[in-house]
């Protein structure tokens, strides 16, 4: 197996395993972020919960697509999904530094992004 391979195949665990994660913690309705979804949106508790339940199968989803056959197109949006994410947090009055420290959630998505575009060119 080439270095690539193995780089490829370490970005495709490491993003899938954060996806498949964090689905999970939304879908088992995580007490946080059913009140940051309420704050941000202006919805009641029961609709940021469903909200919330959505997201979290759409993580699951992205999880397997990029196990099973990254696609470009997913990588981005996870790379965008992971920002946007990371970014909820000082927007909810958290503070910079738990933006900084989820820094990986979008650049792991785009690192491999970058890998399959080169691979494929």
């Amino acid at each position: 197996m080439t270095t690539n391979k193995k780089i490829e195949w370490l970005l495709r665990v490491g993003v899938a395993g954060e996806f498949a994660g964090h689905g999970l913690l939304a879908i088992g309705g995580k007490a946080d972020w059913i009140k940051w979804i309420a704050q941000m949106v202006n919805v009641n508790d029961l609709t940021a919960t469903s909200l919330l339940t959505l997201v979290g199968v759409s993580d699951l989803i992205v999880a397997a697509i990029i196990l099973i056959r990254p696609m470009r197109p997913v990588l981005l949006w996870a790379a965008a999904w992971g920002f946007w994410t990371a970014l909820v947090r000082p927007l909810v009055g958290i503070g910079w530094l738990d933006f900084i420290e989820r820094a990986a959630n979008w650049a792991a998505p785009l690192a491999l992004y970058y890998l399959l575009k080169d691979k494929r060119e």
